[in-house]
């Protein structure tokens, strides 16, 4: 952990940090009005750096971990703030690097009226990675349908609209007189069209599966 400050801080009025992924720029603002401290932190440094600074704001960028910090600093005592990019570009000053973009986020956290990102618990950011991970296989699915419709057709075998289900019956249906290569690789493409389903499991957590891979 590198720090660029005194080992006497003033009271404060607002932290910006600059999330990285390794490491964190944090520029601090003092009741004054004037730069108190600029550190850059370890990612794993910065709840012991934090322990040691009076309540104050803190402000963020809305990004990859800022709920994760947001929620740190705030069983730290702090008032954390999730503040999405555009507003914190007007603030910036100078030539565009980490400490000037923590500066302009510490300054952005300051204003009474600006609009913030509700903090997300963990329960929140599990149940959304579960909806992304779901998109992301209907999405798969429908592109692989798609495809195989289009080999199928090639071979003059037009397959009724419809999801995975009437592509499968039409396949059994009109399979059969496919070359065994161009068969077995619409039999395999077939699996990957599999109905997407969500449930949770006996420990409440939401889980994503393809149907035929579904537990008992």
């Amino acid at each position: 952990m590198t720090r660029k400050t005194s080992t006497n801080i003033p009271a404060l009025a607002s932290v910006g940090i600059d999330i990285g992924k390794e490491v964190f720029h944090v520029v601090g603002f003092g009741t004054d009005g004037k730069i108190a401290f600029r550190w850059k932190l370890k990612r794993l440094a910065f709840a012991d750096a934090f322990k040691k600074l009076p309540p104050c704001i803190v402000g963020m960028e809305a990004c990859l971990s800022a709920h994760f910090v947001s929620r740190t600093l705030r069983a730290l005592g702090h008032i954390p703030r999730i503040i999405p990019a555009f507003y914190v570009k007007p603030f910036v000053k100078g030539q565009k690097n980490d400490y000037n973009d923590a500066e302009a986020i510490a300054e952005a956290a300051l204003r009474p009226n600006l609009h913030v990102v509700h903090e997300k618990t963990q329960d929140q950011l599990d149940l959304q990675a579960c909806h992304r991970v779901r998109s992301r296989l209907v999405s798969r699915r429908t592109a692989t349908i798609n495809q195989v419709r289009a080999f199928l057709i090639e071979q003059g075998i037009a397959v009724r609209s419809g999801g995975a289900v009437s592509l499968t019956l039409d396949f059994l249906r009109f399979g059969a007189g496919l070359a065994p290569k161009l068969g077995n690789a619409h039999a395999s493409s077939l699996v990957q069209t599999a109905p997407v389903r969500t449930r949770c499991d006996p420990a409440g957590r939401l889980a994503v599966f393809p149907l035929h891979l579904e537990p008992a």
